[in-house]
């Protein structure tokens, strides 16, 4: 049976672990101590016999819901883990009161594109800036 739970701090290793096998880029701890002062009920994991299994990032700045990091453990992918951990990660944007939730998915990945779509997200023709900023000193 499959549980999703809020990120706890013992979950770190298993996270990245996955993140690394899922081909994601792994955030360093610091930088999730930073965003868990915000909103630390938005980071889920989900966990099969006492393992990770999939994990989610959402983040939401009070107007828009943002869904970040979704990975499944590639063994056991096709088994509705995502869906579990994006349906609770969206009830848990209702009871902040968020009004939309935006992600950003590789215009080449098909796949991933069908699967947000079958959950009723749909791509807009926005065109994502980026600018990288100083560390603090």
């Amino acid at each position: 049976m499959i549980g999703v739970r809020q990120f706890r701090w013992p979950d770190y290793d298993a996270v990245a672990e996955l993140w690394k096998s899922a081909g994601r880029d792994v955030l360093s701890r610091h930088e999730l101590e930073t965003k868990l002062l915000r909103d630390p009920q938005l980071f889920l994991v989900a966990e099969a016999d006492e393992a990770v299994v999939g994990v989610v990032l959402g983040t939401y700045d009070g107007r828009r819901g943002w869904i970040l990091r979704l990975a499944v453990d590639p063994t056991r992918r096709r088994h509705g883990i995502a869906t579990r951990l994006i349906g609770e990660l969206e009830q848990r944007f209702t009871a902040l009161g968020c009004p939309r939730v935006n992600l950003l998915v590789l215009p080449e990945d098909d796949g991933a594109l069908r699967f947000w779509q079958a959950l009723g997200y749909l791509p807009f023709p926005d065109v994502l800036c980026s600018k990288p900023m100083a560390a603090p000193r």
